[in-house]
């Protein structure tokens, strides 16, 4: 299996602090019931990593999201 870190996700979001504020909200939203947006045998702050690194999360103000070239223009969550 391959390691998530904060690199990996500030390819996405490129503000740490940001990127914080949207795993954590993100890990009380699997405790409040929400299901995972990815397969994941992790705790839920490493899925909430995997989440935002695979961007099916993303920050409510778009123009801190940063898109990936072979991203498609999927719905996702808002986080």
């Amino acid at each position: 299996m391959a390691r998530i870190t904060v690199e990996d996700c500030q390819e996405r979001v490129n503000n740490r602090f940001l990127l914080v504020q949207m795993a954590i909200k993100r890990v009380h939203q699997y405790r409040e019931g929400y299901e995972a947006l990815i397969t994941s045998r992790n705790k839920e702050a490493v899925t909430a990593l995997r989440e935002i690194a695979a961007g099916k999360i993303r920050p409510e103000d778009e123009t801190l999201y940063t898109p990936l070239p072979e991203e498609d223009a999927a719905p996702v969550a808002e986080g």
